[in-house]
């Protein structure tokens, strides 16, 4: 598979992992949109938010649970969650991953 974040996952390429346990990770992202970047990323592969099915509801859970927590460790007491789906939405790496942004006023959506 040709997917750069199962490369990093895989410890094939190198990132800046601030959490790891054994269902995902969270890195700093490369190209920052925000003063605070974050990726949240499952280690299991999923292409696309539409690619999530019943098998996946306790992992989407963890994931949430896991931001929440490592924002409060992190003193993040404000953010804005994104997850982009399909390329026109703005999706590049297609293995789903969700965007904390914080560090800066963001306007409404």
């Amino acid at each position: 598979m040709d997917c750069i974040f199962c490369k990093i996952i895989n410890k094939e390429l190198n990132s800046e992992i601030l959490y790891e346990d054994n269902k995902m990770i969270i890195i700093k992202d490369i190209y920052p949109k925000a003063n605070i970047h974050y990726l949240a990323i499952p280690k299991k592969h999923i292409s696309t938010h539409m690619d999530i099915d019943y098998n996946d509801q306790e992992l989407m859970g963890y994931i949430h649970l896991v931001i929440n927590k490592f924002t409060k460790e992190k003193g993040i007491n404000s953010y804005k969650l994104v997850m982009n789906c399909g390329y026109e939405a703005g999706q590049r790496v297609f293995h789903i991953h969700f965007h904390i942004l914080s560090g800066q006023k963001f306007g409404e959506v």
